[in-house]
């Protein structure tokens, strides 16, 4: 028996309600109500192996802002998440902190970064 899955896709602020069709080993069949390839992709992905970016914060030491704001450079495993956010959470840098400076290299192993997504001057 055919799974049918419905989804409101998050890659644009569209939101499309699209429909994902999974036969009985759990392949995908049909993707239905996307209106564009990213929607597609989204929920063939989604039903199958799902991943997010994480955004969180990172303590700054000497910086004009107490924490600087963090990002995964790429998708992780939404199963992964809360793993990420206890990695990040043990994280403290230095300042100055530069907008796309490494903050934690291939977090958990998963091959993706976490990066500063803006600039902490140091104080004076």
């Amino acid at each position: 028996m055919n799974k049918i899955t419905e989804l409101t896709c998050i890659r644009c602020p569209i939101g499309c309600q699209i429909t994902v069709t999974q036969d009985e080993t759990g392949k995908v069949i049909d993707i239905k109500g996307n209106s564009c390839p990213n929607g597609y992709k989204y929920a063939g992905n989604e039903v199958v192996n799902p991943t997010r970016i994480v955004t969180s914060t990172v303590r700054v030491e000497g910086g004009e802002l107490p924490v600087v704001s963090v990002k995964t450079a790429g998708d992780i495993p939404k199963g992964r998440m809360m793993d990420c956010m206890r990695e990040i959470d043990k994280a403290n840098v230095k300042a100055p902190v530069t907008i796309g400076d490494v903050i934690i290299s291939n977090c958990l192993g998963l091959g993706v970064n976490i990066v500063a997504t803006r600039n902490v001057d140091a104080t004076l």
